[in-house]
């Protein structure tokens, strides 16, 4: 039985702000907080797969990195996937849960590698605490035992469609990654280029999570196909919230430094669009401003977003962000299934579009 129950929006999005191991959403009085559920029955299947094991120089910095809390939402929407097609109890899509969630944590492994990050959610990365050998390694064991917790599904019919997508988003994730590094040193990346690497790197996840949530519970490739289209829509539709919230949201609400992406001379939507939309002299100062970095960006923050808002930055994202979302709602119509499940994933979906950091 799934409930339903008023959404706010602090209340959806507040993980960052909180301790690992705190709640991620907050109960209704005098009612099962479900989504509070299958997360915290999915972080006791996940810690129950760490183990001793030796050598501990490759296995603790798994266990350390899978430990470090976020938000799990890729993990919970293929559980709630697997509810829509009668998988109540859970055993047929927790290895598909527990395959995803790896598998991202093994790319934030590897990224936060790429990137020399020294921080991960508040804590150390895996290269810092330990070296980057170790990190190499312990993330590809990781993208191994993705496969080993994909390929434990009950439904041995659904695998080969399991592994199909899987592979099929893992590849896709991977090409983001590069399109990424690729756009740093260019200065002639298209709105739609950028779109395209948004969606696969951070968005085909989420479509895959909800796609093989649906096929390991026996959803037809129809209906699997609907929720990776919404997943996939929804996913750009975070972006662009994310997007605009690193440059126009307030710090106190987002827990992170205002205009982050301009400091980092980040070429997201904003910049390409309110490049698009510039006259002559407004885009040659945006792009000098793109090319500094002053030991003090505050001016250099503020006279950005001054040259965004001239051109309705803002709205213009904020457009695009729902046109997405709308597009995913249609889909997760069309898909079959259970409509309380839907109930519960787009509530989820619309506190999360709708945050305010």
């Amino acid at each position: 039985m799934l409930y339903i129950w008023p959404v706010t929006l602090n209340q959806l999005w507040h993980l960052r702000a909180r301790p690992k191991n705190s709640s991620y959403f907050c109960p209704m009085p005098n009612q099962p907080d479900q989504l509070s559920t299958l997360r915290e029955r999915f972080i006791s299947e996940l810690r129950a797969t760490f183990t001793d094991q030796e050598p501990r120089g490759l296995y603790a910095p798994i266990d350390y990195i899978l430990d470090l809390g976020g938000k799990r939402i890729r993990p919970v929407v293929a559980l709630l996937a697997a509810q829509m097609f009668g998988d109540d109890d859970l055993s047929q899509s927790m290895p598909v849960a527990l395959a995803v969630e790896v598998f991202h944590n093994f790319t934030l492994l590897h990224d936060d590698i790429m990137d020399d990050s020294p921080l991960r959610r508040g804590q150390q990365t895996v290269h810092e605490k330990w070296d980057v050998n170790t990190g190499i390694l312990s993330g590809d064991l990781m993208l191994i035992q993705a496969y080993q917790h994909l390929c434990a599904v009950p439904n041995k019919t659904a695998l080969p469609a399991l592994l199909q997508t899987f592979n099929r988003v893992a590849t896709g994730v991977c090409e983001g990654q590069q399109y990424d590094v690729d756009f740093e040193v260019r200065d002639d990346v298209t709105i739609a280029e950028y779109l395209k690497m948004i969606e696969l790197k951070t968005a085909v996840l989420l479509g895959g999570a909800l796609e093989m949530g649906a096929l390991s519970a026996g959803a037809s490739q129809a209906d699997a196909d609907h929720l990776y289209a919404f997943g996939r829509l929804t996913g750009l539709a975070f972006q662009l919230q994310d997007d605009l919230l690193d440059t126009f949201g307030d710090s106190a609400n987002t827990g992170k430094l205002k205009g982050n992406d301009i400091i980092r001379n980040k070429k997201t939507f904003l910049f390409l669009k309110a490049i698009e939309l510039l006259g002559p002299e407004g885009r040659e100062e945006l792009n000098r401003w793109f090319e500094e970095s002053p030991a003090d960006p505050a001016q250099k923050v503020v006279r950005v977003t001054e040259l965004m808002e001239s051109v309705g930055i803002p709205g213009a994202v904020a457009e695009l962000r729902d046109k997405f979302q709308a597009e995913a709602y249609a889909h997760l119509e069309a898909a079959g299934g259970s409509q309380e499940a839907k109930t519960v994933l787009r509530a989820l979906t619309e506190g999360l579009l709708q945050r305010i950091s």
